[in-house]
C-alpha cells in the first residue's frame, strides 16, 4: 500500500507541471466600469472661478476592447484687468479604449493603453465688460451670452489599476484636436466645457478618476506561449 502511494505522488509530482506547461488558456472578467473625475472638485476647493464636475460608464467587449461614454459640466470665470469672462455648459465624449496589457499580465484588474474620442460641447459664453485703449482714448462694451456647440477629437493614453476589490484608481492624458467652436476664427471662445482653451486648435489636460468595477461576465482567453529559439553552437576550425 506503501508503495501505491508513492507511486502516485511520484505521478502528481512529474504531471502536474507539465499540465500547467501545457497550459494556454486562462480565465478572464469582463467588467462594467463607472467612474468619476476626481481633481475638478479638488480645484474648485481651492478656485471658485473653475468648476467641473465629469464621469464615465464603460463596457468591455473582450479583454482587450472597451467602449466608453464620458459626460460632464463645467462653469467657468476669468477675469483680468481688461476684460472678463464666463461660460458654462455641458459636454459627452464617446469612443472606445484599447488595452496593450497581455491578458495574463492585465488580469482584468490592470489597464495600460490607449483611448481615442469623439467629443461634443454645447455652452453658452459672454464678455460682460471689456475696455479697449486707442488713440482716441478708451472704450468700454460688452458681448452678450450666446450658445454654441464645438467638436473635437481626442487621443487618451492612460493607466488604472485596482486598488481594493472592484474599486480602482486611474488617470489619463488627454491630447484633443479642435474641429469647430462653432464661432467662426474671428470669435473663438476662450475657454469652453470638454475642451479647454478655445483660441487653440489644440490643447491637452489630465483626468483622474475613481472607478467601480462590476464583472459581469468571465471568458476563456486564449495564450501564446513564446517559443524559444536555441542557438546553434559555433563550428569551431580545426
Amino acid at each position: 500500500m506503501r508503495r501505491t502511494y508513492a507511486y502516485f505522488i511520484s505521478f502528481l509530482i512529474l504531471a502536474v507541471p507539465c499540465l500547467l506547461k501545457g497550459q494556454d488558456s486562462l480565465l478572464f472578467p469582463l467588467n462594467l466600469r463607472a467612474g468619476i473625475e476626481i481633481s475638478g472638485p479638488v480645484i474648485y476647493l481651492t478656485d471658485e472661478n473653475n468648476m467641473s464636475v465629469e464621469g464615465f460608464v464603460s463596457y468591455e467587449r473582450n479583454e482587450k476592447m472597451t467602449f466608453v461614454l464620458e459626460g460632464g459640466f463645467l462653469k467657468y470665470k476669468y477675469s483680468q484687468y481688461n476684460y472678463d469672462y464666463r461660460t458654462k455648459g455641458s459636454f459627452a465624449r464617446a469612443g472606445v479604449d484599447f488595452n496593450l496589457l497581455k491578458p495574463d499580465i492585465s488580469k482584468g484588474r490592470y489597464w495600460a493603453g490607449i483611448g481615442l474620442r469623439y467629443g461634443v460641447s454645447v455652452f453658452n459664453f459672454a464678455t460682460p465688460s471689456f475696455q479697449h485703449e486707442n488713440y482716441w482714448g478708451t472704450t468700454t462694451s460688452s458681448i452678450p451670452s450666446r450658445t454654441s456647440w464645438g467638436h473635437f477629437v481626442e487621443v487618451a493614453p492612460g493607466v488604472k489599476t485596482e486598488v481594493f476589490k472592484n474599486l480602482s484608481l486611474g488617470w489619463t492624458i488627454r491630447l484633443r484636436l479642435l474641429i469647430s467652436a462653432g464661432t467662426g476664427k474671428d470669435l473663438r471662445p476662450i475657454y469652453f466645457p470638454g475642451f479647454g482653451r478655445g483660441g487653440k486648435s489644440t490643447s491637452a489636460g489630465i483626468s483622474y478618476y475613481m472607478i467601480l468595477n462590476i464583472p459581469y461576465k468571465t471568458i476563456n482567453v486564449k495564450i501564446k506561449e513564446e517559443v524559444q529559439v536555441q542557438e546553434e553552437p559555433e563550428e569551431t576550425d580545426r
